[in-house]
């Protein structure tokens, strides 16, 4: 089992920016997917970035440019910098890690984001 404690998120006006943090222990795979889904109130769930464990990394459309994934050098946490933030954005903000041979898949507490002036 993995477990994910997030960290981060907060209320922020338009323009402005964020970093959200996800660290995952236990049983870690070493192939595996960690990232970002958002859910926006009325909204279903939508990816909004994610890292590979062999480096690549892939973003919804509207955030490429300004939202950057990134891990820690143990690959065991994974940080979101959101910049140039904009109403939109406001959603709760799930981490979520997944095996990459279609094992363990589990989903953070989730954090909210609230982009407003």
């Amino acid at each position: 089992q993995v477990q994910l404690v997030e960290s981060g998120g907060g209320l922020v006006q338009p323009g402005g920016s964020l970093r959200l943090s996800c660290a995952a222990s236990g049983n870690i795979f070493s192939h595996n997917a960690m990232g970002y889904y958002r859910q926006a109130p009325g909204k279903e769930r939508e990816l909004v970035a994610f890292t590979f464990s062999g480096g690549p990394t892939k973003y919804l459309e509207s955030v490429e440019g300004r939202f950057t994934i990134s891990r820690d050098a143990a690959k065991t946490t994974v940080y979101l910098q959101m910049n140039s933030l904009k109403p939109e954005d406001t959603a709760v903000y799930f981490c979520n890690y997944r095996r990459l041979d279609g094992g363990d898949d589990t989903w953070g507490q989730g954090t909210q984001v609230t982009v407003s002036s």
